[in-house]
């Protein structure tokens, strides 16, 4: 319960019997049940940006150096906005329906993105210009990924499928796997030395950059979780979920979190899933 405000500003917080208020400030509150050993420190937004979009927001990354962020929307649209005031900067248009993923080039200075039209489009971010269209999934693109500096993307799909793509000649180096069942999640990363991640059946193109020793997550929708070397297409594991899963990052070279529908958060060690 609020009984009041401080000379600076700052609420006097009383707790109901059992909990006690720890630190309170203009913008967060520190509740803790001793009994129970537990605390929450509760957050107020710093600001919240209301203009940029009009309904749900899908998807959203911010520039590696801060400056910028970019985000997709069920309005259909995809705009490029200045983080500290929410100021928008450009709207991205050229996908036809619904803007699933987007996110920044290590640069800062290109965004790569992919559509319910089962196309991927580089952007630029200084004048909202299309570089490049990539075309070849024959459904809705759910997620993406850049290869080290972005040379190489990747894509993952409705169709169950996920290309490797070259950005330099807007060409698809290869079909990285073929699930037979939506990918609704990738995640690239470096592999842990001890992995074995196979070998390619044929010699890699030129134009792969940076796939060497890296392992591909896919977080498929018939509640499975795979393993992929990127470089070589082969599986390196596969590991059955309670449900579909949504999404999978790395939490290092062996550890990997992976989520799913029904609320569960998988940890993982890649050596032995």
């Amino acid at each position: 319960t609020r009984r009041g405000l401080s000379t600076e500003g700052v609420p006097d917080i009383a707790a109901s019997e059992g909990f006690v208020v720890g630190e309170v400030t203009k913008k967060s509150i520190l509740i803790s049940c001793p009994h129970e050993n537990v605390s929450t420190k509760f957050l107020a937004p710093y600001t919240t940006f209301c203009r940029i979009h009009q309904k749900s927001i899908t998807c959203l990354d911010i520039s590696s150096g801060g400056g910028l962020g970019v985000s997709t929307s069920t309005d259909g649209t995809m705009k490029i906005w200045q983080a500290a005031n929410g100021e928008i900067r450009r709207l991205l248009e050229g996908h036809v329906y619904d803007v699933n993923c987007c996110r920044f080039f290590p640069s800062g200075l290109v965004v790569l993105s992919g559509g319910m039209d089962a196309q991927l489009k580089i952007w630029s971010a200084e004048d909202a210009s299309c570089v490049v269209t990539f075309k070849g999934h024959k459904g809705g693109i759910l997620d993406t990924a850049i290869v080290d500096r972005g040379r190489n993307v990747l894509s993952c799909s409705r169709d169950g499928t996920a290309h490797l793509w070259d950005c330099g000649k807007s060409a698809c180096l290869g079909v990285i796997a073929d699930c037979g069942s939506p990918v609704n999640g990738i995640a690239v990363g470096t592999a842990d030395n001890s992995l074995n991640l196979g070998t390619p059946e044929k010699a890699p193109s030129e134009r792969e950059v940076g796939t060497e020793g890296k392992i591909l997550l896919l977080a498929r929708e018939d509640k499975k979780l795979q393993g992929v070397g990127l470089q070589s297409r082969q599986p390196v594991f596969l590991f059955v979920g309670s449900d579909a899963f949504n999404c999978c990052t790395f939490l290092s070279s062996t550890y990997i979190l992976a989520g799913t529908q029904d609320g569960n958060i998988y940890q993982l060690d890649v050596r032995n899933t």
